[in-house]
């Protein structure tokens, strides 16, 4: 097969769609032959060698895709080949092929077409994982979505809608917040020109956020426990903010709120197999019923992986970037 490869961290130049070994599906995996994937800023992070892959994983870059099932390991049951699904990865998403284990499949939902799936396991399964599951987001609650025009800040955006929560985002164009506003958000914040504890607070009564959801860590963690309402939760996913910050305790107890911190690629499988069936419980039939959509922004050719990462590290983009393989 062909396969985007990263010999050495680098630039975007460090790309290079190149022949590889075909993967091999072991017991209770299936062997996906990929009609598309999606860009994550995990992705950036390998190939610049700031997050390599879990021992095991597939060295190729790729946490999401989707396409059809070309073979089944031994053990599988309840899939067959030829079947149009959608992954979740630990790696390998840039490739022809790629081997899944059979608890991180999904079908691809009805009313979407293979290529627009590919957009979707990474970033619903983080969302529901942290908003839902451990932060437990409920109807009527504020949500604080950092980044609300990203793939997850989209994703987000629509999920809290489509429970009952009331939605407050960051972004920093005016353009973006219109898209914001589009999928559904409430309370629009420029946080180039606005300081989002200040809008919160003015925009819920000095109340705050019930849970916010945060891509920055370091850079946006007092801030991010001064927004918090009482008994708020707050679910850090990203350390684009860098990952040293200063916690006033005092302010975290006076609120009796909780912070929780997780990343999904190193879960054990059946911590992610548990993940996906929530979420094919939960999400597929709000995709199903028109009332959540994965948002592209553009689709490019696996083989131009490079350009792709240029896109999104330029940050211009909303919601996701898809590749396309040949």
């Amino acid at each position: 097969m062909h396969a985007i490869t990263i010999s050495e961290p680098g630039g975007p130049e460090a790309l290079v769609w190149e022949e590889a070994p075909d993967p091999v599906p072991g017991e209770g995996e299936v062997l996906v032959e990929v009609v598309a994937a999606a860009v994550n800023r995990a992705d950036i992070l390998q190939r610049q060698g700031h997050y390599d892959p879990p021992p095991g994983a597939s060295p190729h870059p790729g946490l999401e895709c989707s396409g059809r099932i070309a073979a089944l390991g031994s053990g599988v049951g309840g899939w067959a080949v030829g079947d149009e699904v959608c992954a979740l990865l630990s790696g390998g998403g840039y490739a022809e092929k790629v081997a899944v284990p059979a608890g991180q499949l999904l079908p691809v939902p009805e009313g979407l077409d293979v290529k627009q799936a590919a957009a979707l396991p990474e970033v619903v399964c983080t969302v529901w994982s942290n908003v839902f599951m451990i932060a437990h987001l409920r109807p009527g609650e504020t949500l604080l979505v950092h980044g609300g025009s990203s793939g997850i800040g989209t994703m987000a955006i629509q999920l809290a809608k489509a429970v009952g929560a009331k939605v407050a985002v960051t972004a920093g164009t005016e353009e973006k917040l219109e898209r914001c506003a589009e999928l559904g958000a409430d309370i629009l914040i420029n946080y180039r020109e606005q300081d989002f504890v200040e809008e919160l607070e003015k925009a819920t009564d000095g109340a705050g956020a019930d849970v916010i959801l945060d891509n920055m860590g370091a850079k946006y963690l007092d801030r991010n426990v001064k927004a918090l309402a009482v008994n708020g939760r707050l679910a850090i996913i990203g350390m684009q903010g860098g990952v040293k910050g200063e916690l006033n305790i005092g302010r975290l107890l006076a609120k009796r709120a909780a912070i929780s911190a997780t990343s999904l690629r190193a879960r054990p499988l059946e911590e992610k197999a548990a993940i996906v069936a929530a979420v094919r419980e939960h999400v597929w039939p709000l995709i199903a019923g028109g009332r959540v959509r994965p948002v592209i922004d553009r689709e490019l050719p696996m083989p131009e992986a490079a350009e792709a990462h240029r896109v999104v590290e330029e940050s211009g983009h909303v919601g996701k970037v898809v590749l396309v393989a040949p």
